[in-house]
C-alpha cells in the first residue's frame, strides 16, 4: 500500500469513527447560528478555563456595557481596600440626593438616612444591580479610578464614564455619547473573569469575596434562564434600551468556563424576559453548557 492510499485509509477511518461527530460538535458550530440569527451587533468570548478551548467573535470591539461595568467598579473597590485607600467596613449614610431611578432596592425600599457598610453597597451593586448603591461606591473610589485601574491592568477599553443616571458627572463626555454608562470588550471581560476564577484579582481573599457577590446575582433572564437548576454561575449583567450584556464564570459538567456576551443595536428595547438580547445571552449560556457535558462513566 503506497503512502497516498495509507493516508486516505486513515482519513476514512477517522471519519467513520464516533469521534468525528464530536469533532464537528464545536463551540463554533453551536454559537455561530445564534450569532447569525441575531439582528444587532454581537461580541462573544468563551474560554474553558481548564482545557483552554476558546471561541471568540468580535472580541476586541468596544461595546456598551450598561450595568456590566459594575463588575470592574467592584474590582477597583477591592483594589483600593487592599491598598488601604478605602475601608469596606466603613458605615455610609444614604441621603435623599443619592437616590437615582432604575434597578435596585435602595431608592425604593430604604429610608433617607439609612446607614450600612460600604461592603453592603458593593453587594447591592452586583446582586441587584442597584444604581444608587453603585453611585455610593463610585463616590468612595472616585469616578476616574476604575478606568485608570483597568488601563493599568491592560484593559484600556474598559471604562466607567459617569455615575449612573448622572451624565453630568461624565469624565469621558464623548464616550458617554457613544457608549452610555461604560464600555468594554468581550475579551476584556473574559480575561477579568478568568483572573477572578484563578483568584489573581487583587488577592485570594478579595477574589473569594467578589465571587460570593457574583454568585448571588439575581438576573434570571440572561445566563441562568435555560440552565439546569442549581448550576453554579458567578456573573454580572447589564440592560439598557437596545443593549444587553452578561459576563461570568459558568461551571459545566467538565469544569469552569469564562463567558461574555455583549449585544447592542437591536431594536428590541423591551424590559421583558424575552427581550432579544436577553434571549441571546440565555441561548449562548445553554449552548456553552451543553458543549461540555460530564465525562461518560466507565
Amino acid at each position: 500500500m503506497n503512502s497516498r492510499i495509507r493516508t486516505l485509509s486513515v482519513i476514512l477511518a477517522i471519519l467513520a469513527s464516533p469521534f468525528a461527530s464530536q469533532a464537528a460538535d464545536t463551540l463554533e458550530a453551536r454559537l455561530r447560528p445564534l450569532i447569525d440569527g441575531f439582528k444587532g451587533k454581537v461580541a462573544i468570548a468563551v474560554k474553558h478555563l481548564d482545557t483552554g478551548e476558546t471561541f471568540l467573535w468580535h472580541e476586541n470591539d468596544p461595546m456598551p456595557t450598561a450595568s456590566l461595568i459594575k463588575f470592574p467598579v467592584m474590582i477597583e473597590a477591592y483594589r483600593q481596600a487592599e491598598a488601604g485607600k478605602i475601608d469596606l467596613a466603613k458605615t455610609i449614610r444614604l441621603k435623599p440626593e443619592d437616590k437615582v431611578p432604575g434597578s435596585g432596592i435602595l431608592t425604593y425600599h430604604f429610608s433617607d438616612g439609612a446607614t450600612f457598610p460600604l461592603r453592603d453597597a458593593v453587594h447591592l451593586m452586583i446582586v441587584y444591580s442597584d444604581n444608587t448603591a453603585t453611585n455610593l461606591v463610585v463616590d468612595a473610589i472616585g469616578i476616574l479610578s476604575t478606568a485608570k485601574a483597568m488601563e493599568a491592568m491592560g484593559f484600556p477599553n474598559t471604562k466607567l464614564n459617569s455615575k449612573v443616571f448622572r451624565r453630568d458627572t461624565s469624565v469621558f463626555p464623548e464616550r458617554s455619547k457613544e457608549f452610555g454608562l461604560g464600555s468594554t470588550t468581550a475579551l476584556d471581560m473574559l480575561r477579568l473573569c478568568e483572573a477572578l476564577h484563578r483568584k489573581t484579582l487583587v488577592s485570594k481573599s478579595a477574589s473569594e469575596e467578589m465571587l460570593k457577590h457574583m454568585l448571588a446575582c439575581d438576573d434570571k433572564d440572561k445566563f441562568p434562564r435555560f440552565l439546569p437548576s442549581g448550576t453554579k454561575l458567578a456573573f454580572k449583567t447589564g440592560s439598557v434600551d437596545g443593549t444587553r450584556t452578561a459576563a461570568g464564570i459558568l461551571t459545566t459538567g467538565r469544569g469552569p468556563v469564562a463567558i461574555c456576551v455583549l449585544s447592542t443595536g437591536h431594536e428590541d428595547g423591551r424590559y421583558v424576559t424575552d427581550n432579544a438580547g436577553n434571549r441571546l445571552c440565555a441561548d449562548v449560556a445553554k449552548a456553552v453548557y451543553d458543549a461540555f457535558p460530564p465525562e461518560p462513566k466507565p
